[in-house]
C-alpha cells in the first residue's frame, strides 16, 4: 500500500514540474496540455458534484426490492432496454456512469444490465445523438442507434452471464 501511495506521489510531482516547466520555459505543448486540464477540471466540478448528489438520492429513495424487479435477474429482456433508456439520459459521459453502474449493481441489478448501461451511457446520450445528427447527418445517427444498443446488449448478455457462471464478485471499496 505504501509504495503505491510513493508511486502516485512520484508520478503527480513529476506531472506538476513539467507543467511548471513548460510555463517557465515556454514549451507549447506542455502548456496546452495544463490548459486542457484546467478544463477537463473545471466542466468536471460543474457536473460531478451534481451527479453525486442525485447518485445518493437514489440510494436513499429507490428501493433495492424495484432495481430488482426492472434490472435484476428475472428482468428479461425489458432489464436491458432499461438499461439503454436510462443511459440515454445520463449527463456527464462514463465517468458520471461508472457510479451510477455502481450504485445499480449495490441494490441488485444483473452484471449484463450494468454492461449494457455502461456500454450504452458511452455511444446513445441523447444530446450526443442531437450534434452527431448535426454533423454527420439524422440517416447516420438512426443506423448507428439501430444498430449499436442491440450489439452491446448482446455482448453484454454474454459477458455478464458468463461472469455470473464463474461466481464472478465486485470487489468492495475499501
Amino acid at each position: 500500500m505504501r509504495r503505491n501511495r510513493i508511486i502516485r506521489i512520484t508520478l503527480l510531482s513529476g506531472y506538476a514540474l513539467f507543467i511548471v516547466l513548460s510555463w517557465v520555459l515556454g514549451f507549447e505543448p506542455g502548456k496546452e496540455v495544463s490548459q486542457n486540464f484546467a478544463t477537463f477540471a473545471i466542466d468536471m466540478l460543474k457536473i460531478v458534484p451534481c451527479a453525486f448528489i442525485l447518485i445518493g438520492l437514489f440510494e436513499i429513495w429507490i428501493n433495492k426490492e424495484t432495481v430488482e424487479r426492472h434490472l435484476g435477474e428475472e428482468s428479461g429482456l425489458m432489464g436491458y432496454l432499461w438499461a439503454v433508456l436510462l443511459a440515454g439520459t445520463t449527463v456527464g459521459g462514463v465517468y458520471i456512469a461508472f457510479p451510477v453502474a455502481y450504485a445499480l449493481h449495490s441494490k441488485g441489478a444483473k452484471l449484463g444490465v450494468i454492461f449494457t448501461y455502461i456500454g450504452t451511457s458511452a455511444i446513445c446520450r441523447i444530446p450526443m445523438a442531437v450534434f452527431e445528427s448535426s454533423f454527420l447527418g439524422i440517416q447516420f445517427t438512426i443506423i448507428r442507434l439501430l444498430v449499436s444498443p442491440p450489439l452491446v446488449i448482446i455482448t453484454s448478455k454474454i459477458l455478464g452471464d458468463y461472469l455470473t457462471k464463474r461466481n464472478y464478485k465486485l470487489k468492495q471499496p475499501s
